[in-house]
């Protein structure tokens, strides 16, 4: 029987809204666990929207995004094809495949994205500054 190698990383435990938190107007994301963390392997974030308050817009990447809502109703573009799911909700939206999200509802709403590979918080920067050059706009009703 082999014994395990115990890991250099070390163990991640959070409150409730703690992380790193990337405000972005009407949307934020507080990172969880990203590269040491993980070793690069994978990210974990939340993703917060305000009621009413669009997503990033139509995108693809080469990793797996998986999608948890937490809290409200988040719209999930995958491919062509919106869905509205409510909380505890899951979604898998393979890599290459196009995808969104927003809130089309009244109440903020939020989902736990996990991301691989990692890393994704590498981004975030950019991914703010975007957001400040276009600021989320209201959803479509």
């Amino acid at each position: 029987m082999s014994h395990p190698v115990a890991s250099p990383r070390k163990p991640v435990i959070l409150a409730p809204g703690q992380g790193r938190a990337y405000p972005m107007g009407r949307i934020s994301a507080v990172f969880k666990a990203d590269e040491a963390e993980t070793d690069s392997r994978y990210s974990v974030s939340e993703w917060w929207l305000e009621p009413t308050t669009q997503g990033p817009g139509a995108h693809s990447h080469d990793e797996d995004d998986l999608f948890y809502v937490i809290e409200g109703v988040m719209s999930l573009r995958v491919g062509e094809e919106w869905f509205d799911c409510p909380k505890g909700a899951f979604v898998l939206v393979p890599g290459g495949t196009t995808h969104d999200f927003e809130n089309r509802g009244s109440v903020r709403a939020g989902v736990l994205n996990f991301s691989a590979p990692g890393p994704f918080e590498p981004m975030m920067p950019g991914i703010a500054e975007w957001f400040a050059n276009n600021p989320p706009k209201n959803t479509v009703t």
